[in-house]
C-alpha cells in the first residue's frame, strides 16, 4: 500500500508526522506523494480540507483517514495518543470505505470565457465585492427568488455543521446526497422578499445564479478564497465524485454532533 502524510505543520503534527511515516514504512509501506492509496491528516478539520484539494484528482483511488491534535474535528477520528493502533491498523486491517457527496461549483463567464470547475468539500459562498449582493436564484431552471443580501452559501451535507450551521442551515446526515443553499442576512421588507429559510435540494436538483447588476464576485470554495470578474452564472449540484474515508472503527456522526456543540 502507497501513502502519504499531511501536516498542520505545527511542531505537535509535525512530530507525529515523522512518528507515522517511520512506523509505516517499518512495516512495508511505501511512501508516495503523488499516487497514495491512503492519505493521513494530521491537525484538524483544515488540514483535511487541503489534503481534500490537493488530492481532489483522484479521489476514485485515494481514501482519508485523520488525527487531529487540537480540537475534536468532524473529520479526524483518531487522537495522538493511539497512533500505535492506528499505523497497526493500516497495516495489517483491511479498512471500509465510506463515501461523503461533494458540491460541484461551475462558473461561466460573459463573452464566452471558458468556464471553471471546482468541487467543495464543505461549501461555497458567494459575496459582491462592494456592497449588495444582488442573485437571481434559479432552481432546475425556473426562477425562485432575487436575492438581496450578504452572500449566499452552499454545502454539503458533510460541511453543514460549518458555516452553513452559524448561518442557521440545518445539520445533514453527511451520507445524504444533497446541497444546502443558505442565506447570509438577507434584506427582507415591504419592496424585497426571499424565502428566508435554507433550502435542502436533492442529487437531480441545480441551483443556478444569475448576476443583477454587478458581475464581479468574492467565491470561496472550502478554505480557498477566488475573485471572478465578469461573471455569467454560477452553477450548483451534488457533484458525480465523492470523498472517500478509511474507516478502522466506527465514527458515529451523531455523537460527533453532540460532543461538538452539546456536550460540557
Amino acid at each position: 500500500m502507497k501513502f502519504a502524510i499531511t501536516s498542520k505543520g505545527d511542531s505537535k503534527s509535525n512530530t507525529l508526522m515523522h512518528k507515522m511515516r517511520t512506523y509505516l514504512l517499518d512495516f512495508e509501506l511505501t511512501y508516495d506523494e503523488e499516487q497514495p492509496d491512503i492519505v493521513i491528516s494530521v491537525g484538524g478539520d483544515g488540514t483535511l480540507l487541503y489534503a481534500f484539494h490537493r488530492y481532489s484528482s483522484r479521489l476514485d483511488k485515494t481514501a482519508f483517514v485523520g488525527i487531529h491534535t487540537g480540537h475534536l474535528g468532524f473529520y479526524a477520528d483518531w487522537v495522538p495518543e493511539e497512533i500505535e493502533k492506528l499505523v497497526i491498523a493500516i497495516a495489517k486491517t483491511p479498512y471500509q470505505v465510506i463515501e461523503y457527496p461533494l458540491l460541484e461549483v461551475i462558473i461561466r463567464y460573459q463573452h464566452g470565457g471558458k468556464e471553471t470547475r471546482y468541487l467543495a468539500l464543505n461549501e461555497s459562498t458567494v459575496k459582491a465585492v462592494e456592497g449588495t449582493l444582488v442573485m437571481d436564484v434559479e432552481i432546475r431552471g425556473q426562477h425562485f427568488e432575487r436575492f438581496r443580501g450578504d452572500g449566499l452559501c452552499v454545502s454539503t451535507p458533510s460541511g453543514s455543521t460549518a458555516y452553513n450551521k452559524a448561518l442557521g442551515g440545518a445539520i445533514l446526515h453527511p451520507s445524504l446526497p444533497a446541497i444546502q443553499l443558505a442565506e447570509m442576512a438577507s434584506i427582507n421588507n415591504k419592496v424585497f422578499r426571499t424565502v428566508g429559510s435554507p433550502l435542502v435540494l436533492p442529487a437531480h436538483h441545480t441551483c443556478m445564479l444569475k448576476p443583477v447588476n454587478e458581475p464581479d464576485f468574492q467565491i470561496t470554495i472550502d478554505h480557498l478564497t477566488l475573485l471572478h470578474k465578469d461573471v455569467k452564472s454560477i452553477q450548483f449540484r451534488v457533484a458525480d465524485e465523492k470523498i472517500r474515508f478509511a474507516r478502522f472503527r466506527p465514527f458515529p456522526f451523531w455523537k460527533r454532533v453532540h460532543d461538538s456543540f452539546v456536550a460540557d
